[in-house]
């Protein structure tokens, strides 16, 4: 039986609510934190520990107001840790980060402050049914990536205070895999992220479909604007392959979806200097591929790309196909570019050598960005095809560093849409 029909099936059994022991005269089941009492961060984890005796299913179901707290939605403290075989279902249900919280919604059980060397989970399952949220915390205690310090180019109540990490981390990172095989992330809302809302690293074979994002890289916060930096929607890191991206909605801070293989020193995994939670081995298989994007609208609120292709330093980026996409920017020119490939800037590595990124397919694109292709990078054994283009400042694909790196690459049907309408005037 197809993954796909099984997750099917799992859903219908925990809606059904006759999966694994069942409940009472509607008092929640063991896998529904509903049924503890403590913090939410505490009920949730002693439902996710009973998750075994229900096939590996956990419900998240509204929160019910009790004695505590009048609130429908749960307050985290810290990461909801899912470990192989697990299902989380959130069932229109909102996870909402508290003040307190500086760690991710969601993360594979395998990684996390100290661990060194993260070893592989599988058949890991995160869907929401109806309307499922994650929300940012009202006031953040850190946002950004690792490059970014707190209260000077990123908002972070953290900033200045002794004894805690002054520039942001993979713990801003909304939903994070690591080494995680047979995955999906399904229908869910990310708003105000606190970095990018899912990253995985060194996942293969899995789905992240219908995500829609609500995200501006700046917002108001005890009345003054404040600039949340890094927000990307969906971001594959080093090692990732055999994933399949689509039905990504929304807006974003930073990019909307990215898939950047950069960062080649070798490093232990769980420090705080990086915005990766894995270690990096530069012996290891990094490359990312396989990859299919498809059906993504939206825009970049920080004028940034809506799709972004990044590789440095001998890692590639290959066998790479992108299906339809719509850049929903509200005036012409806003975002840099709809599609990004490349990127010329020494600290990313440069250029990459000729051959590194190859075997691209892009087909099917609406923009109205600065550029709708700009190739920054090197790009070869490709094609790119019907890109219809409304913005009349530009004519065609950007060759930025030059066409002696791009090689058999076949460019067809790029259409001017001003230029369509004058001729049929």
């Amino acid at each position: 039986m197809k993954r796909r029909t099984i997750l099917a099936l799992l859903i219908g059994v925990a809606l059904c609510g006759c999966g694994g022991v069942a409940s009472v005269a509607n008092e929640p089941a063991a896998n529904d934190p509903n049924a503890y009492t403590g913090t939410d961060s505490e009920r949730i984890e002693q439902a996710v520990a009973a998750a075994p005796e229900f096939g590996g299913l956990v419900r998240i179901p509204s929160r019910r107001p009790d004695a505590e707290s009048s609130r429908t939605h749960w307050l985290l403290d810290r990461a909801i840790l899912l470990s192989s075989n697990t299902t989380l279902l959130l069932e229109n249900s909102v996870l909402k980060l508290s003040d307190n919280c500086r760690d991710n919604f969601i993360r594979s059980a395998n990684a996390g402050p100290g661990i060194k060397k993260v070893e592989p989970l599988e058949n890991i399952f995160v869907v929401g049914v109806g309307n499922a949220r994650l929300e940012g915390a009202d006031r953040p205690r850190a946002t950004g990536d690792s490059a970014k310090r707190l209260g000077e180019r990123t908002y972070g109540t953290d900033a200045k205070k002794d004894g805690e990490s002054q520039t942001g981390d993979w713990r801003n990172i909304g939903v994070l895999f690591a080494k995680v095989k047979n995955f999906g992330i399904e229908n869910l809302t990310i708003v105000n992220s606190h970095c990018w809302g899912i990253s995985l690293e060194k996942c293969e074979f899995g789905r992240v479909a219908r995500i829609a994002f609500d995200s501006a890289e700046r917002r108001e916060i005890d009345g003054k604007l404040e600039t949340t930096l890094n927000q990307d929607g969906v971001d594959l890191r080093k090692g990732c392959r055999n994933i399949t991206i689509e039905s990504i909605r929304g807006r974003t801070g930073d990019d909307l979806v990215a898939l950047t293989a950069i960062g080649t020193k070798a490093r232990d995994g769980g420090s705080f200097d990086s915005t990766e939670v894995s270690e990096f081995d530069p012996n290891a298989d990094n490359d990312i591929r396989d990859v299919v994007i498809r059906d993504v609208i939206g825009y970049s609120v920080g004028g940034h790309q809506i799709v972004r292709f990044l590789n440095a330093s001998g890692i590639k980026i290959y066998r790479i196909t992108l299906d339809s996409l719509t850049d929903t920017a509200p005036t012409p020119g806003y975002d840099r570019a709809t599609i990004r490939i490349g990127d010329a800037n020494p600290a990313w590595g440069g250029v990459t050598p000729v051959g590194d990124t190859f075997g691209f397919v892009i087909r099917n694109v609406h923009s109205s960005s600065k550029h709708a292709v700009l190739i920054a990078g090197s790009l070869t054994d490709s094609t790119i095809e019907n890109v219809v283009n409304y913005n009349p400042a530009i004519s065609g694909v950007t060759f930025e560093s030059g066409k002696e790196n791009v090689r058999n690459v076949v460019i067809e049907d790029f259409v001017n849409v001003s230029r369509v309408e004058e001729t049929a005037k």
